[in-house]
């Protein structure tokens, strides 16, 4: 009889363990996660493929984009590339980040800015 009622009580507490346990991981993953900042703009910051300027995609002009980030990837030293692919990679992130937050406008300049940096840096056109 001892046994039975100690197995009872052993069987309850399990029960109650299991059913508070997922009750919290369950309420864990409902909380909404606070992030500061976004993953893309802390690559843009701390990636080793160039340091940038402050702004070089807010400027207006295509070739004003284009010429900060040949000074930007000529100047750092913590590039894996040469100058103009951290360059055009980081141009492309970018956009590619950007999605479609940009507006075609933007989209012009940031494109026009690819050919740019083509031109800034004596590549060919690459296509005829």
């Amino acid at each position: 009889m001892a046994s039975k009622l100690l197995k009872a009580r052993k069987s309850a507490t399990r029960t109650k363990a299991r059913t508070r346990t997922r009750t919290k991981a369950h309420a864990r993953r409902q909380e909404p996660v606070r992030r500061t900042k976004r993953w893309s703009q802390k690559v843009t910051q701390e990636s080793n493929a160039l340091d940038l300027e402050r702004g070089v995609f807010t400027r207006g002009s295509s070739h004003a984009i284009a010429l900060s980030l040949k000074r930007s990837a000529l100047k750092s030293r913590r590039r894996k590339a040469n100058a103009y692919r951290s360059a055009l990679s980081m141009l492309t992130f970018y956009v590619n980040r950007a999605g479609r937050g940009l507006s075609a406008a933007r989209r012009r300049t940031l494109d026009r800015a690819k050919r740019e940096l083509r031109a800034v840096f004596g590549k060919g056109t690459g296509a005829t």
